[in-house]
């Protein structure tokens, strides 16, 4: 009998972990999650900075490094790779079962080059090349500087997950970026049937910002009905509805095109699927996502709820009336969803941004213990 994970693959939604440390590969973690169904793993800054400073996992890999004299974010990188490669390793053969759509595992650019187009071309193209490996996707910001980044290196045949996605807007340009960085492969003699992407749209956040602004209102005397908890599932529907419009091969387009040459969607990902507000169900952001082609990246913790939860269903559909008259009515109140949604992306760059400095920061005290020591 299926699982609650497996009956969503059959639906058509694939279910990755939204986490990855040296324990869970060590003691079998991952293994187990892939046999629950799991079939993917992301990771970001903030993840690794709670994993290797979190526990003793990384002293001996970190003392080795140390000993070949490498710069900070040299022993970063010498642990995180690790982790990455022997992950995608682990799940190379659900890459293998699904014929390249799953099976992978994401690793970020350094935060620090959210807004450096060139840095960030050169460093997912270093770091893809350094693993090696078909079943690693390179994860890129959203930002005005990583759309460029995103169709460059799309068009040099590098996996792309991107990332921090809020709006709308932003949604449009990430899969021009895509469609774009396809059509460049092919022009250049590239195989587009082995290039993947995913564009990850950020869940629960949307709703811990429209949220906290509905209650300033409600304080202020305002009505504000049944709004509360509505902003981020009424998004992600409404971008849903975008990537099938992008998508569709039955119409003329760009990537009915490219999918005759064998291309790839671009499933949208929803990410940040972890249930901020207690007055939620912890299973919120997954039962109301639910559609073909999509990806739900979720921690540990929620991937537990969902084998405890019911039978999953089809629960995104062609009725998005609803989603739009949810934004008209933030509107109504005076709530602004793009400015919601710009400030969202700008918190998010910082966040991982401050994580990779906090890490970069622990690590040099651990060096200096460990010289002080010797």
């Amino acid at each position: 009998m299926s699982n609650a994970i497996e009956k969503l693959f059959d639906l058509g939604q694939s279910v990755w972990c939204d986490n990855l440390s040296r324990n869970m590969l060590d003691q079998g973690e991952l293994k187990r999650l892939i046999g629950l169904g799991v079939v993917g793993v992301t990771s970001n800054p903030t993840i690794f900075m709670k994993a290797i400073t979190g526990s003793a996992d990384y002293d001996e890999p970190f003392d080795r490094l140390l000993g070949e004299d490498r710069d900070l974010v040299g022993i970063y990188e010498g642990l995180v790779l690790a982790d990455i490669a022997e992950a995608a390793d682990q799940l190379k053969p659900v890459y293998d079962r699904t014929d390249g759509v799953d099976g992978f595992v994401s690793l970020e650019v350094n935060p620090q080059l959210a807004y450096d187009t060139e840095g960030t071309v050169a460093e997912g193209r270093r770091l893809f090349a350094a693993l090696d490996r078909r079943n690693v996707l390179i994860k890129v910001p959203a930002t005005n500087e990583g759309i460029p980044a995103i169709e460059a290196l799309i068009g040099e045949g590098v996996n792309v997950n991107v990332t921090l996605i809020f709006s709308l807007d932003m949604y449009q340009r990430v899969i021009d970026a895509y469609v774009n960085g396809l059509q460049t492969c092919v022009r250049n003699g590239r195989d587009v049937s082995r290039v993947a992407s995913v564009a990850s749209f950020f869940i629960s956040r949307v709703d811990s910002a429209v949220d906290a602004l509905l209650e300033a209102k409600r304080e202020s005397g305002a009505d504000v009905g049944d709004l509360p908890g509505q902003a981020a599932i009424a998004n992600a529907r409404l971008a849903y509805a975008r990537f099938k419009q992008c998508f569709d091969t039955s119409t003329a387009g760009p990537f009915a095109e490219l999918a005759t040459q064998g291309a790839r969607v671009q499933r949208p990902l929803w990410a940040s699927t972890s249930v901020k507000n207690p007055a939620y169900s912890p299973t919120k952001y997954t039962d109301g996502l639910i559609a073909p082609d999509t990806v739900n990246t979720l921690p540990p913790a929620t991937i537990e709820s969902v084998m405890n939860g019911g039978d999953a269903s089809i629960s995104i559909d062609d009725n998005i009336s609803a989603d739009q008259a949810c934004f008209d009515r933030l509107s109504s109140l005076g709530i602004d969803i793009n400015a919601v949604t710009d400030k969202l992306l700008t918190d998010g760059v910082k966040v991982f941004a401050d994580s990779f400095d906090q890490l970069l920061e622990d690590l040099s005290t651990k060096k200096e213990q460990l010289r002080t020591a010797g």
